[in-house]
């Protein structure tokens, strides 16, 4: 498995109770959770029996009722479709009986599994792990085990194709026994969409500071990404994720360790469901045949009639809709002109944010779930739009006026300017006021103040996020200094005109003292700057010492320092466009 804050962090499956115990304890300054050893074992008692919640469950509850759902409301839609639609008809969707939430009695604590799914991307794309996820399933529900009412379970798989074979063999009944049922047809869980928690779960969560966990088949976990309120999120195959959620708790060595009791009452353990090579294999000849393929994908365009009634613009010219809140003009190319800038040097610019190690695409532009409380929840608001409504920043990614407002915005963001904090909040200086990123970028903007972002190794780590740059730019950050960069999103801050500056080996924000007070320039710009050159950081702290640090100029090809001259490469491309006409 991997996890439970970056994907490469892989820990064996025996290890993994061990491994987690022990971030428990570890600092948050490395890297752990904080947690006393007299934490460890606590168990909360949740009633999940479906009623509505109470006024201070409602305002406990920091993911579920910033969605507007009612848990007791009954629903005969399947709650993660319609919260983010993928059906195939409504019809089918109206067909499908339900709850938002399951019901029942639980206890949670750290290392509660809270989230399980078998997700679309990755896994579900390989007929083996998919099969053996049903095979188990079918043991364990022959073995009478079921999975806690406070497991948040889902199914959503690749393609139909992978549908088809799981009726076909007679597995999808039994993960639909274990609550893991097909929500829809693409991205799910690994990129935020997994929906609201019971507004009661939540509330513990938010009351005891739990470090609950999900378990996946994604391929991404960085914090926040998969839910705002999950701390621990663990990347497995689709049996384990079924084994996980069957257990209802990853602080245990499950090739040890007995899941659960059978309804014989005897210890279950992972090995008695596990499905051998040799049923997997014959259960694939069974379940695979081109002609699946054929059938379902012969008519794909008409098989989603209410995307193909959305109406669209004609001709070559796209028409801006002044009231749409999810495709808007961005700004890239205002007050645009033929005329080439010039390279220059950066001049008293403050810090936005000092960052430690590995902050993620994730952490710069957020995918997942947008709080009301946040600055892009507060415009979407002023826009009339009810918190229901909000969808993700991944399906705002066309507006850049809310894109903007969620850059540096998640819940797990460390900003060190503002110690023992999480979230995207930042200091504005001189006049050491505590605010939001996007509401002191707006300020600094407003004074003509030039910004810088500082941190530690592997800045920009994770999916090639555009927004990432993009966002960085709008917010009127001129350059981002770390002590190393992710390949793409290096490339990216050129290409959106941001410099991208690396410290030298040993260097980095913490070895120099900086806390956020200083003002910053960057000295040895001009046109005549060459791929990788050294250029000189100037800090001229609060009580007026100076000092100056050499940096290596992360412009590493001469055609991106042309896209830099240029402001980026967009308006690069237009004018050579323009050029030749």
């Amino acid at each position: 498995v991997a996890g439970p804050k970056r994907p490469q962090d892989r820990v064996n499956l025996p290890e993994l109770g061990s491994v987690f115990r022990s971030l428990l304890q570890k600092p948050v300054t490395d890297g752990g959770y904080g947690k006393t050893n007299g934490e460890l074992g606590k168990r909360h008692p949740v009633n999940l029996n479906g009623t509505p919640p109470t006024q201070g469950e409602m305002a406990a509850s920091t993911d579920t009722m910033d969605q507007g759902i009612d848990p007791g409301d009954e629903r005969n839609k399947v709650e993660m479709v319609s919260n983010r639609p993928t059906p195939d008809s409504v019809a089918e969707i109206d067909a499908k009986p339900g709850d938002t939430f399951a019901r029942g009695q639980s206890q949670i604590g750290h290392g509660s599994v809270l989230i399980a799914a078998i997700t679309s991307c990755t896994n579900t794309s390989n007929p083996s792990v998919m099969l053996a996820a049903g095979l188990l399933a079918k043991k364990a529900v022959e073995r009478g085990l079921t999975i806690d009412p406070a497991v948040k379970t889902s199914l959503a798989p690749g393609s139909r194709v992978v549908s088809d074979y799981l009726q076909k063999t007679g597995l999808q009944k039994y993960l639909d026994q274990l609550g893991f049922n097909v929500v829809g047809y693409g991205c799910t869980t690994c990129i935020g969409n997994s929906g609201p928690l019971h507004p009661k779960i939540e509330k513990a969560i938010s009351e005891f500071d739990l470090v609950a966990a999900s378990v996946l088949s994604g391929n991404r976990n960085f914090e926040a990404r998969v839910h705002q309120n999950i701390k621990a999120n663990f990347l497995m195959s689709p049996p384990l994720v079924v084994a996980f959620a069957l257990a209802g708790r990853v602080d245990l060595d499950l090739s040890k360790e007995p899941m659960g009791r059978g309804s014989d009452g005897e210890e279950i353990y992972l090995r008695d469901l596990w499905p051998t090579l040799q049923e997997i294999r014959d259960t694939m000849q069974s379940a695979l045949t081109p002609e699946v393929f054929r059938r379902l994908y012969r008519d794909f365009a008409a098989q989603n009639p209410k995307w193909n009634e959305i109406p669209s613009s004609t001709g070559e010219i796209y028409e801006w809709d002044e009231k749409s809140d999810y495709i808007h003009q961005p700004p890239f190319f205002e007050n645009f002109s033929m005329e080439v800038g010039k390279i220059e040097e950066i001049r008293d610019a403050r810090p936005l944010g000092i960052f430690g190690d590995s902050v993620t695409t994730d952490h710069i532009s957020p995918a997942g779930a947008i709080k009301p409380s946040s600055p892009a929840g507060q415009y979407l608001k002023s826009r009339g739009i009810e918190p229901a409504d909000f969808n993700s920043y991944g399906s705002r990614r066309g507006n850049d006026l809310v894109m903007t407002r969620g850059t540096f915005a998640n819940v797990r963001i460390k900003n060190l300017m503002v110690p023992g904090t999480e979230g995207g909040v930042t200091i504005h200086q001189p006049d050491g006021e505590q605010m939001s990123i996007y509401d002191a970028a707006v300020k600094y903007q407003a004074d003509a103040v030039p910004l810088v972002i500082l941190a530690g190794h592997e800045y920009g780590t994770g999916s090639s996020r555009d927004w990432a740059a993009k966002g960085t730019r709008l917010l009127g950050v001129k350059a981002v200094v770390a002590a190393s960069f992710e390949r793409i999103h290096r490339s990216n801050l050129v290409g959106m005109g941001v410099l991208p500056l690396q410290f030298a080996d040993g260097t980095s924000a913490q070895t120099l003292g900086l806390d956020g007070s200083e003002t910053y320039s960057v000295t040895g710009l001009s046109d005549a700057i060459q791929p990788g050159q050294t250029v000189t950081l100037e800090i001229a702290r609060k009580n007026g010492k100076r000092e100056s640090v050499p940096v290596k100029l992360r412009i590493d090809t001469p055609i991106e320092i042309d896209y830099y001259r240029h402001g980026g490469i967009l308006p690069f491309v237009l004018r050579e466009l323009m050029a030749r006409n």
